[in-house]
């Protein structure tokens, strides 16, 4: 029999992108010039050997945050007052966040991320403190509260001036194991860059961002953590779709940590309006404090710097196709310098396998369908070029060039490494990328499940697959199998497994089980427990979050919430916007 047809646009919208060439004061004085309504949690009895110490902080009491390391080597915009400006000669303006008016409720913490990253004991969020804290109402004192001056290219096009419109970075934290991690609130009010916003975020876009981004850690992908969520009975009012259908919602906040918040986005501003030193200070701070291999006596650095950005960030790429992740809103200022996951907005785990899957129903074009996130992600390392051409000069300009043609070949060779490992293939075959290629395509054919598709395979015996008899438990399976070409496709894949030397089919489901997850954060999913945290039952936030947390192994609780079965119907009519 001839093959089946795998039509060249397939590799083209998955695997493949386009051809190269295509396209301070410290805070504690620093406060005393400010009039504001905060109040501050005092830290005078902090111990410096802290970094050293193993215990966990029950109480706020003596734990510290500093933003130092900012405001000692960048010039700061220290202007009191809140209102829309276009910033220029800094990097960060201080600004406080607003505290809520109304009632505060703790909707979910992450012990993880509060025990293992911050030093504190997961029981000081029963404190009023750590409420207040969360919540923007209370401050560290230490820590001067700073919004961020950044740019980007939104949709394609320059979109001058963003910045941190609704977030504060209320501090960087040296735990005990000696590494930072920077502390910032979303939702937290009004700063110098909220352009026509009110600085406040709602809590179901919170409810996705807090649960995403502590799904997408456990899954194994570079991303921001989620400490805290917090809902308000503060009234916030959203046109979520854009359609002049104006809503009431809940104002919340989610405290969130990274190991630094800087995107392509800070770069590109700089170096739009001229200001290269302040570029080259930037990037100086960056290089020293994340990228530990690079020199900054090296003439050279930032062409280094380039070229480690553009590797991880492909790989980043291949990782979010490896779970069926889209972005939704792949513009350069969302985009991290450090090739992590961040800014969760209009997101979306694939389901029924679609190339042309967009989560973001904002994304008219479908400029970031899932299947154009790698072409995105060149884009996005070209306008980083663009932003790095003032300090770079003209040798390394054509060195960077390139590295930048690079990009294509890196994405593909993660990609397919990954996707070879779904499929629990061991070593090389010449006709490996051709299967991966056939299973995708039957995929679409039968718009079966991607998640459980690869679940299942993981799951499903060899002898049983031989027999072309497929188990009802195995439904994603069943859907494919309806295609005339799937038994093709399992002799295939059967004789390639025959290859994997040494390999028996109980080691191969094992493999296969550790890396392709059954529980992914479906939207239906995160709406649900949305919907239940408005009415103040948070028992669906705090039980996806579980069961997130160990995604790879089957949960008898998760299986009784349906979270590995067929979503249910109403599913289909769930939208997500920019605005959600």
């Amino acid at each position: 029999m001839s093959r089946y047809c795998v039509a060249p646009w397939l590799f083209t919208s998955l695997i493949l992108v386009c051809h190269s060439g295509c396209y301070l004061l410290d805070s504690i004085i620093a406060a005393s010039n400010f009039n504001h309504m905060h109040n501050y949690i005092n830290t005078s009895n902090f111990d410096q050997d802290y970094c050293e110490r193993k215990k966990k902080l029950s109480t706020l009491n003596g734990w510290r945050l500093s933003t130092h390391k900012f405001t000692a080597t960048l010039p700061i915009d220290f202007i009191q007052e809140i209102y829309i400006r276009e910033v220029r000669g800094s990097v960060f303006s201080v600004v406080y966040p607003t505290p809520f008016k109304s009632r505060v409720l703790l909707v979910a913490v992450s012990k993880d991320v509060l025990e293992d990253i911050l030093d504190l004991d997961v029981t000081v969020s029963a404190t009023e403190d750590f409420l207040q804290f969360v919540s923007g109402t209370k401050i560290i004192l230490g820590s001067l509260p700073l919004a961020h001056r950044y740019g980007g290219h939104q949709f394609g096009s320059w979109a001058g001036q963003l910045g941190d419109g609704r977030a504060h970075l209320i501090g960087v934290h040296t735990n005990r194991f000696g590494d930072t991690w920077e502390l910032q609130l979303k939702g937290s009010g009004r700063t110098p860059y909220s352009r026509n916003g009110d600085g406040r975020a709602v809590l179901h876009s919170s409810v996705r961002e807090f649960l995403g981004s502590e799904a997408m850690h456990y899954l194994g992908i570079p991303t921001s953590r989620a400490a805290s969520l917090v809902v308000s009975d503060d009234d916030v009012w959203r046109d979520r779709f854009y359609n002049g259908n104006i809503k009431q919602e809940r104002g919340a906040v989610v405290l969130r940590v990274a190991k630094s918040w800087f995107r392509i986005g800070s770069l590109e501003i700089l170096a739009h309006s001229g200001e290269v030193d302040l570029l080259r200070m930037l990037l100086d701070l960056v290089i020293e404090e994340h990228f530990p291999s690079i020199t900054l006596n090296d003439s050279d650095r930032y062409l280094a710097f380039f070229s480690r950005v553009v590797s991880e960030t492909a790989n980043l790429i291949a990782l979010w196709m490896s779970v069926g992740f889209a972005h939704g809103v792949c513009n350069t200022d969302n985009f991290s310098l450090l090739s992590i996951t961040i800014d969760y907005g209009p997101f979306g785990f694939m389901e029924s396998y679609d190339p042309d899957f967009v989560p973001n129903t904002s994304d008219d074009e479908k400029r970031y369908k899932i299947g154009n996130q790698a072409n995105v992600g060149m884009f996005n390392m070209n306008k980083l070029l663009e932003a790095l051409n003032p300090v770079l000069d003209a040798r390394q300009k054509q060195l960077a060039s390139q590295i930048l043609e690079e990009f294509p070949e890196q994405y593909y060779k993660c990609f397919t490494g990954l996707f070879k490992a779904k499929l629990g293939l061991l070593g090389n075959s010449e006709d490996d990328d051709y299967l991966i290629a056939f299973l995708l395509k039957l995929m679409e054919d039968t718009e079966a499940d991607f998640t459980m598709t690869f679940r299942h395979l993981s799951e499903i015996s060899q002898d049983q697959l031989k027999d072309l008899s497929i188990p009802q438990e195995f439904w994603a399976l069943q859907d494919i199998a309806k295609h005339r070409f799937f038994s093709n496709w399992v002799a295939m894949y059967l004789s390639r497994l025959k290859k994997n030397t040494g390999d028996s089919d109980s080691e191969r489901r094992r493999r296969m089980t550790s890396i392709n997850p059954r529980y992914v954060l479906r939207n239906w999913m995160a709406e649900s427990a949305a919907q239940k945290a408005e009415r103040n039952d948070f028992s669906e936030v705090r039980l996806v979050q579980q069961v997130l947390q160990q995604p790879f192994q089957l949960q008898t609780v998760a299986e009784r919430a349906g979270y590995a079965q067929r979503p249910p119907a109403w599913a289909r009519a769930i939208k997500v916007s920019c605005s959600s």
